[in-house]
Formats: C-alpha cells, sequence, structure tokens
C-alpha cells in the first residue's frame, strides 16, 4: 500500500512539473527592454529585419522615427564606372616571378613595394576610408518618420524587442490616451509592418513622412500608397519602396510629402522596397524592382494585420525556437536592459543577460540572412549611412565567415544558405582574378568583397591581400555539408565551390628552398609585412585540401584529383613552434612576446580549423596557448569573440568566460582600434557597431558547450565554474546530431542525442568515451557516465 502511495505521490508530482515547465515555456519571453526612447541609432535603436530589409525603431513619443535599408542598395559597380571589372588587372601576374625572386633573396621591402604596385587591384579614386569609387558602399534606404498629434504627460513609457517572437513593441500613456505600437519584419511577406494604437474615443492625428539621403528621388502617394522611388546618383542604380497604409475610421489626406490622418485609433503601416540589382555576373542588374513591389503589397492586401503577425512568428520561431538556452542564475535583475549592462560592467552577476546575448546573436542571423537573400554584410542589413565604415562591405579575411560561425552549430542552417548561394557566385569573378594576378586555374577571393563582384586584391597593401579568401569561405560550404549530411548538396553546389578553390592552391602554391610547398607572395591578414609562408596561408591551403579528400571519399569521385591533393597536402610547410615557445605566425620566426595585434590569423588551424586540437596536438596546442597569452585578452569586438572560441577550443572555460565577460562590457569608445564591447543595445562594437563580435561571441558560447571533431562529439568541453547549472537543448553536432545538455553543480546530469541521419562515432565528456551508433530519427538519453538511460 505504502509503495502504491509512492507511486501515486510520485506521478502527482510529474505531472506538476510538467504543467509547469509548459507554463514557463509559454510566458518565456527574451527580451531587451527600456524605460525611454532611443536617441542614438548605433547605441540605443533596436533591430528588426527579414533578410531583405532591416530597420531600426527609436520609439519616439512625440515622433517615431524608423530607419531602414534594402538589402541590395549600394554605391559602385559598373554604373558608377564603365571600366569596373572586380578590381582585376589584366597580366598582373608577370610581375610575380620578380617578387618571389626578390623574397628568395631576403629583400622584402622591394618585394613589398613591387607588389604593392602591380599586384593591387583597381578602383576608379581612393577618397580615403570608405569613400572608394568603383567599390562602392551599402546604402541606407531612407527614414520613416511618424508624429503624432497628443498632449498631456508621458507615464509608463516602455520599449522593447521580444527575440523570442521577433516583435518590438513600444506603450505608454499621455494624459488620458494609451499607446501601444508594434513593429516586426515578415519574411513570408517582405516587408516591414508596424502598427500604432490608442484607446482615445475620438481618436488621434497622425502625421507620416518618409524621408530619403538621395538626391534623385521623388516622394508619390498614389492608390492609397506612398511611392519613394529614384535612382542613385553615384550608380544610377533604381529603387523603389511603397507603403501601404490601413487607417481605421479615417481619410488620408497627402500634401507637402506628408501624409495627414485624422482622429484614428490604429494605423498599420506595410513598407517593402527593392532595387534593380541582380546577382548575375558581370552586369548585377535586371530585377524589375517595380513589379516586384507591387505584387508585394498585393500580397499583403489579401491578408489581415493578425493573420501577417501570426504567420511572420511561427515562421520566425521555426528557427529561433530550436535552440534553448538557460543558466540557473540566483541573482536575476528585473531591470531594464541598459541598467543590467551597467550593472554588469561595475562586476554585478547577471547569467541571464550572459544567455540572452546568445540568444540575441542568433536573433540577428535570422533577421539578416534568411534563403533568397544577400548573406549579411559587416553590419548585417542595417546602416544609417551613405558612407558607412568599410563600405559595410563583404570583409573576408576573418569578418563575414565570423558572422556565420554560428549558423550550423546553433541549428539555423538555412541562415547559412545565403552565404552559400553568394559564395557560388563569386566563382566567375574569382576565376578571372585567379587568372589575371596569380596566372592559375580555380577562383580566388581577397580582402574586401561587394555586391558586384569585386574579388582582386584591394587597392593597398597588405590589408587588401589576402587569396585564402575563397578557401576559407570553402570551409563554410564543407560545414554546411558535414553539419546536415546533404549529399545532393555536396555534388551540386559544395564541392564545385571546394575542387576550383583548391585549384588554385595547386597552381599557386611554391617550393621553399627546403622543397615545402608555401604560398608567396603572402601577409598575414593585416599584420606584418610581406613573407614567403605566412602561415595562416599554409593552415587554410591544408584545411582545403583536407576537407576536399574527405569530399572526394564521400562521394566516391575524382581520384586522380584527390591524390594530387593529397601529395600537395603532405609537402605544405609543416607548422613551427618557435623561439619563445609560440605558434610561429610565419615562416621566420619574428613574432615578438610583447605584440598585442588583434588578428591571430596563425591560430586558424585551432578554430575555426581542426588541424590543431588537445588531443592529437598537444605540444601545437600548447603553442597556440602561449601566443594566445602573449596577445592579451583585450582587443576590438570581433578579436574578442574570436579568442572566446580559442579558449573553449583548448577547454579552458574559464579564460572564454573571461573574454565573454569582457565582450559584454558597455562601450562609448569610438576609436576604431581602441577596444571592443557593447552598446546599450547589445551590439557589438569594433567600435563602430560591427555584427560579427556577436556572432563569433555566440559561436563562442556554443562551443564551450559542445564541439565535434574528427568524429567525436564533446560534451561540456569548456565549462566555466560560473555557469554551475543549466541546460542547451537544439545545439548541432557533425553528423546531423542534435544535442541536448543538462548539467547541475558543473557536472553533466543528462544528455540527450537526437540523429537526424545515421551516425557512428564517438561520445566524449571529460575522460569518458562512448562509441555510439543511431539511425535516423533515433534519440538517446545518457547518464553523467554516458551509459543509456
Amino acid at each position: 500500500m505504502l509503495r502504491k502511495y509512492s507511486t501515486l505521490l510520485l506521478t502527482f508530482y510529474l505531472l506538476l512539473t510538467i504543467v509547469a515547465c509548459k507554463k514557463e515555456n509559454i510566458e518565456q519571453r527574451d527580451v531587451l527592454w527600456y524605460k525611454q526612447p532611443a536617441k542614438d541609432w548605433m547605441r540605443e535603436a533596436l533591430p528588426i529585419g527579414n533578410g531583405y530589409m532591416g530597420a531600426m525603431f527609436f520609439g519616439g513619443v512625440e515622433e517615431e522615427q524608423i530607419q531602414f535599408n534594402e538589402e541590395s542598395l549600394w554605391a559602385g559597380g559598373k554604373g558608377e564606372w564603365i571600366d569596373y571589372n572586380g578590381g582585376n588587372k589584366e597580366k598582373a601576374y608577370l610581375h610575380l616571378p620578380k617578387i618571389r625572386k626578390l623574397l628568395n633573396e631576403g629583400k622584402f621591402q622591394e618585394a613589398h613595394q613591387l607588389a604593392n604596385k602591380e599586384l593591387t587591384g583597381v578602383i576608379k579614386a581612393n577618397k580615403g576610408n570608405s569613400t572608394w569609387e568603383g567599390f562602392g558602399a551599402y546604402q541606407t534606404f531612407g527614414d520613416l518618420f511618424i508624429k503624432t498629434i497628443s498632449e498631456g504627460e508621458v507615464k509608463n513609457y516602455h520599449r522593447e524587442l521580444d527575440i523570442s517572437k521577433a516583435v518590438g513593441k513600444v506603450s505608454y500613456e499621455m494624459g488620458d490616451t494609451k499607446f501601444e505600437r508594434t513593429y516586426f519584419a515578415s519574411y513570408p511577406q517582405r516587408v516591414l509592418v508596424f502598427q500604432f494604437k490608442n484607446n482615445n474615443p475620438q481618436g488621434v492625428d497622425y502625421i507620416l513622412k518618409q524621408t530619403s539621403p538621395h538626391k534623385n528621388s521623388t516622394v508619390t502617394f498614389e492608390d492609397g500608397q506612398l511611392v519613394v522611388k529614384g535612382h542613385l546618383e553615384n550608380n544610377n542604380m533604381g529603387f523603389e519602396s511603397r507603403m501601404l497604409i490601413h487607417a481605421e475610421g479615417s481619410n488620408i489626406s497627402y500634401s507637402n510629402d506628408e501624409l495627414h490622418i485624422k482622429s484614428t485609433k490604429e494605423i498599420t503601416i506595410y513598407l517593402t522596397a527593392a532595387t534593380d540589382y541582380k546577382n548575375e555576373y558581370p552586369i548585377y542588374k535586371g530585377r524589375d524592382y517595380v513589379a516586384l513591389n507591387k505584387q508585394t503589397i498585393a500580397n499583403v492586401t489579401s491578408k489581415t494585420f493578425d493573420e501577417i503577425i501570426s504567420e511572420h512568428t511561427q515562421d520566425y520561431k521555426k528557427l529561433y525556437s530550436r535552440v534553448n538556452f538557460t543558466l540557473q542564475d540566483t541573482t536575476t535583475t528585473k531591470e531594464p536592459t541598459d541598467i543590467r549592462t551597467q550593472m554588469y560592467a561595475q562586476g554585478k552577476d547577471d547569467l541571464s543577460l550572459e544567455a540572452l546575448y546568445f540568444k540575441y546573436g542568433r536573433y540577428l542571423l535570422i533577421s539578416s540572412s534568411r534563403p533568397g537573400t544577400l548573406p549579411a554584410n559587416l553590419q548585417g542589413k542595417w546602416n544609417d549611412k551613405t558612407n558607412p565604415p568599410w563600405a559595410s562591405d563583404y570583409h573576408a579575411n576573418i569578418n563575414i565567415q565570423m558572422i556565420y560561425w554560428p549558423a550550423e552549430i546553433t541549428n539555423l542552417p538555412e541562415c547559412h544558405e545565403a552565404l552559400v548561394d553568394y559564395i557560388d557566385k563569386l566563382r566567375k569573378p574569382g576565376k578571372k582574378t585567379a587568372k589575371d594576378f596569380f596566372n592559375a586555374n580555380g577562383w580566388v577571393v581577397n580582402t574586401m568583397n561587394n555586391v558586384f563582384g569585386y574579388t582582386a586584391p584591394g587597392w593597398e597593401f597588405p590589408w587588401g591581400f589576402f587569396p585564402g579568401g575563397a578557401a576559407w569561405y570553402a570551409r563554410h560550404v564543407w560545414e554546411h555539408y558535414e553539419f546536415n549530411q546533404d549529399d545532393d548538396f555536396l555534388k551540386t553546389k559544395g564541392y564545385p565551390i571546394m575542387k576550383e578553390a583548391a585549384l588554385f592552391w595547386l597552381d599557386y602554391l611554391t617550393k621553399d628552398s627546403e622543397g615545402y610547398l608555401v604560398s608567396s607572395p603572402s601577409y598575414s591578414p593585416e599584420h606584418g609585412g610581406i613573407s614567403t609562408g605566412a602561415y595562416m596561408d599554409i593552415q587554410i591551403a591544408w584545411d582545403l585540401f583536407t576537407n576536399c579528400i574527405s569530399a572526394c571519399e564521400v562521394l566516391g569521385i575524382d581520384d586522380g584529383f584527390k591524390q594530387k591533393v593529397a601529395v600537395a597536402k603532405s609537402k605544405l610547410l609543416p607548422l613551427k613552434i618557435g623561439r619563445w615557445g609560440q605558434l610561429q605566425e610565419w615562416k621566420e620566426d619574428r613574432d615578438s612576446p610583447k605584440n598585442k595585434h588583434r588578428h591571430l590569423s596563425h591560430l586558424y588551424a585551432l578554430y575555426p580549423g581542426n588541424q590543431i586540437n588537445t588531443i592529437q596536438t598537444p605540444k601545437l596546442s600548447e603553442a597556440a596557448k602561449i601566443s594566445l597569452n602573449a596577445r592579451g585578452d583585450e582587443g576590438t569586438g570581433w578579436s574578442i569573440a574570436w579568442k572566446i572560441n580559442f579558449w573553449a577550443r583548448l577547454g579552458d572555460g574559464n579564460h572564454a568566460y573571461k573574454l565573454l565577460n569582457r565582450a559584454l562590457q558597455i562601450t562609448s569608445n569610438e576609436n576604431p582600434m581602441g577596444g571592443g564591447g557593447i552598446y546599450s543595445n547589445l551590439l557589438s562594437t569594433h567600435p563602430p557597431f560591427q555584427l560579427d563580435g556577436n556572432m563569433g561571441a555566440t559561436a563562442g558560447i556554443a562551443e564551450m558547450l559542445v564541439q565535434s571533431q574528427n568524429n567525436k562529439i564533446q560534451i561540456l568541453p569548456a565549462l566555466p565554474e560560473k555557469w554551475k547549472t543549466g541546460s542547451i537543448r537544439g545545439l548541432k553536432a557533425k553528423g546531423n546530431v542534435e544535442v541536448e545538455i543538462e548539467w547541475k553543480n558543473g557536472k553533466l546530469f543528462k544528455l540527450g542525442l537526437y540523429a537526424k541521419d545515421n551516425y557512428e562515432g564517438e561520445i566524449v565528456y571529460q575522460k569518458k568515451t562512448k562509441k555510439i551508433v543511431l539511425s535516423g530519427s533515433d534519440k538517446i538519453w545518457l547518464d553523467q557516465n554516458l551509459n543509456i538511460l
């Protein structure tokens, strides 16, 4: 009888737990919130996006400002300069033998001078940072201003961004009237949506105005739509936005470029935009953007607001809700986000803020990169300038790659597709660059890319020279396969990209005096002088060759090519440990232990590559650690984020956490090299704002909890002491395995593995290892000793 009573009591307890968990899931909201409007675009405004468009809302009371972008609105290209051809310079390769000869003779300065003269890419004019005629820059589309005509004292102001739904809200009271606003960006409908509501019995008046910084633009009101259209003065790119306004119980009038809406309780705004840009080499033009916009608005008119926001949240949650990360936090504060960040900077623990930052990274990636869109650029899809820092371009010597580091491990492979498609489109212009500058087969990308196929080296060295860009891009293609196991993708798209990148390196690599293959000339990205073997090049080539061999074996093809790659891989210059125990950055042992440079390019083999790891290459791992310690824990936003990943790969969770804490420090510094952190809206600072810092930190947190290399899934490989108890659900391991972990008091409590394909490999937790074999759709649970539950 006692046993029966105990069983019933246990069952009742479990039911209560399930109900409580369900209630918690229903009520759980991951929210950034504030008690005042934003005054500063970069530091305070909140971002929404659907991949096609991005917007920042300020939440002003008397007047709301919403700045917005359309992803393809770019200055530059042939429209600006008829001779534009992606920066290429025919027969530049004729100077390579002389440059290599000078390097072999140790005449490095002369080699650099000749390379800087003859191997630089071509633009129309260089007028200083971010003003590069011919190359162009990402452009702001404009701003929407909505004035609310109302009087009274403002009370109970609240501004928020709910990243669990991708919906922004503003609410406040003015006099006796309550006001509510809603903001979101619908990917299915390709529109930005803004709704303004009030409960005044007579309604209130609103005035809407849209502005553009582009001179050749006009504003008209036709068929109930506010239309802004024009052509960029720079390159004659055609652009248009259409805004449909629904106002409850009110007539809308238009005068002096303003929409006047009288005595309404509710207005709903649907905004879409497009350009004539088309990602097809070499013209990059030809989309019927007017027809696209008209069809988009027509689609919206067939649905209600409730239907559109419901469709939006379902579409968004399909991606966002795959992963949930919680940390048991006894010090959780109920303060607004800006106050929390200030308290955190003063030393107050806030584990929930750290978890929110991880979730925010996934939100930003979903919002800026979706199938069918261009990939996220340096600032995602958010830019308020016509001359943004670094052109808000696609920097291929780490920055764009870092933005996509979380895509696979945090279970967002659909968001990775935009980058993979962009990479595929770079092959044609990249082949011309490979031939013109290096007389090589295959394709190549250097430091700076735009939307017009600029694949040549930059127009100044050393920063502009980085032929490793395409090979690094190829790692993303291979990882997309490794995580998702899609053989058809690998055969039709992935492998051709990888093979052609490898063809370049087979031609470009040369023998040194010892018979090893090296890259000549080479520069360690943005650091140091010209050389005959900057190790990042060697490591990227090793990585590419290794992955090409694996791809050939998976597909059972190209045996002759595979053998050629294997031979070249075996002859690559081996990694070296230098005179003070460091991993060498160059073939020559000239690293300085006092150097604090933000780039750590020679540690590519540790992360994102896997040539170095603590199990198989312990001496090289220790050398990498010495290099990391020498460079220190400071740096720009993305540099700090990269270091989080390095320390996670080295299994040092406390040091990784120290860097995460550094990444979450509030900054007001505008010096680009002055040290990164975050603004009060949690956007990472280079400074200024760059998306890579957010994404790199998000990937680093994931790496602290799960790693998958060499057919092993490591569980809690770098768990910091601060994260004593928590859980993570939905992270992805290579082999198409979803992972669910619960830990208590710093120890694994329960591990769930869900295989979406057949999987055979090893699970590693601390010093325990267990071989597992899973069939597609299998889910198993393991305890702290890796025994099956």
